[in-house]
């Protein structure tokens, strides 16, 4: 379906009651929707916003175009949850009613102050002949829905363009920081940094420096914080070209380690490492509680056609993964809770040939010695989904070259990781796959849309011991 102006900006208040009645029951009628996933009622999901702990409970807001699978005209949708695996559906929370935000109300964050829930987040805005404008706006939740406060940053700073979208905000020595993904007006990525004592008069600091001047057109959804005494900063720049088995997907997400100086804004940092070598992922987003720093990520990738956008749909989030800084590495870890879905195993086994008929939705761990393998998930007789590794040159390989419907073909079959394998763990739901590789020193993140019927787990190698839980 081509999509006009008009369609892709409609508001869901100007959708009658039987138009979505039927845009559920299209919905409905998918093969591939999700068991155990954040996923969209209707329409698109995208970006992860507002993720923040509050009120006894995990607040997560996402990116919605409600009416179809295109980017069209953004709302927040809210689901929150007290243990990170069951979410109540809490609805709409922001629809975009002003000027500022007239074409959307784009991605931000959020944060608690005086036992308020606040967010920042984008407004975007086009005038008659189409041109962009943004501005950062501060709302607070009440009653469920999300109320603008204020316009907090009503304009563009010299020198950067109107792709300057996303802020997240924390607290830290009494000030309010902002991180924002810009695009500088020689069309090149970065992040800059604006201070508040109040959250309504925002200062701008300028731009934080990094060693990653030429790195993509456009920086977006940035993430700063500490782990183990060192600054992480996260963001999905936009423009990278595929180098090795690196940057593959049609946009990054990765992030640098180092210290940010607050008062020269320089960044002195190790090299960019990408947070998820698989095909689907993008645009993540943290929150702290407890001592726990958690990351949820998209599900998806911006203009790239899913099998699931004829039913009316597409996209989900990520399972949450607690993050941890250990010998320069960013682990990242399935949480804990999510044992609660276990249903009982279905596999239990060790040796060199494992076979077994496996549920729709279930996880999987597997410890390896090391040697060649090849494990198939979601096999059929004509599909499977392939993980295979060479010990010679320890190359991870994820191949859904046959793993049912194809798409995104453009962008390879295959993903590589170079890494020693020892364990993975991996999750699958009815259209997704998440493996976490050596207790979270990588992690791949992929769609597949397999065919109905009986499916299998099969395991060939030197040896590896299976043990396999079914979901609700």
């Amino acid at each position: 379906m081509n999509w006009t102006k008009a369609e892709r900006y409609r508001s869901l208040r100007d959708v009658s009651a039987l138009e979505m009645e039927v845009l559920r029951a299209k919905t409905a009628a998918s093969p591939w929707r999700f068991g155990y996933h954040i996923q969209p009622p209707t329409g698109l999901l995208n970006d992860p916003n507002g993720f923040a702990y509050y009120d006894g409970e995990y607040h997560l807001f996402y990116q919605w175009f409600p009416l179809g699978p295109v980017h069209g005209l953004k709302h927040w949708y809210h689901v929150s949850s007290k243990n990170l695996v069951h979410w109540t559906d809490r609805g709409v929370a922001l629809v975009p009613e002003t000027k500022e935000d007239s074409h959307g109300a784009y991605s931000g964050s959020g944060f608690v102050v005086n036992d308020t829930l606040h967010v920042m987040y984008t407004g975007n805005h086009r005038t008659d002949d189409w041109t962009r404008h943004a501005s950062q706006i501060i709302g607070v939740l009440r009653d469920g829905m999300i109320e603008r406060r204020n316009v907090a940053i009503p304009d563009i700073p010299v020198g950067y363009t109107e792709h300057f979208r996303d802020p997240k905000v924390w607290e830290e020595d009494g000030s309010y920081y902002a991180i924002v993904g810009a695009q500088r007006t020689d069309e090149t990525g970065c992040v800059v940094l604006y201070r508040s004592t109040d959250l309504n008069d925002w200062t701008f600091l300028g731009e934080v420096k990094t060693e990653l001047e030429q790195f993509g057109y456009m920086w977006e959804c940035p993430d700063v914080f500490e782990l183990n005494g060192r600054h992480v900063l996260i963001f999905s720049p936009q423009g990278i070209e595929p180098e090795g088995h690196r940057y593959h997907n049609i946009y990054q997400s990765g992030y640098v380690t180092g210290t940010l100086d607050l008062e020269t804004l320089v960044f002195t940092h190790e090299s960019f490492e990408e947070l998820d070598f698989g095909f689907d992922f993008y645009a993540p987003q943290t929150t702290e509680h407890d001592g726990r720093r958690i990351l949820v990520g998209w599900m998806g990738l911006p203009e790239i056609e899913y099998p699931t956008d004829r039913y009316g749909w597409a996209h989900a989030l990520t399972l949450p993964r607690e993050l941890s800084l250990e010998d320069g590495v960013l682990k990242q870890r399935p949480v804990l809770e999510m044992e609660q879905l276990r249903q009982g195993q279905f596999v239990n086994e060790s040796g060199a040939h494992i076979d077994v008929v496996s549920p729709e939705r279930y996880e999987l761990k597997m410890l390896t010695s090391g040697e060649d393998f090849e494990l198939e998930l979601l096999k059929t007789e004509d599909e499977s989904l392939v993980i295979r590794y060479e010990k010679d040159t320890h190359e991870l390989t994820i191949d859904r070259t046959n793993a049912g419907e194809p798409f995104a073909t453009e962008f390879g079959t295959t993903r590589t990781k170079v890494i020693e394998v020892t364990s993975l763990h991996l999750y699958v739901d009815s259209s997704s796959v998440e493996c976490f590789v050596n207790d979270g020193d990588a992690v791949a993140t992929l769609r597949v849309f397999p065919s109905g019927g009986e499916k299998r787990v099969r395991y060939v190698g030197d040896g590896a011991s299976l043990v396999g839980w079914k979901f609700e």
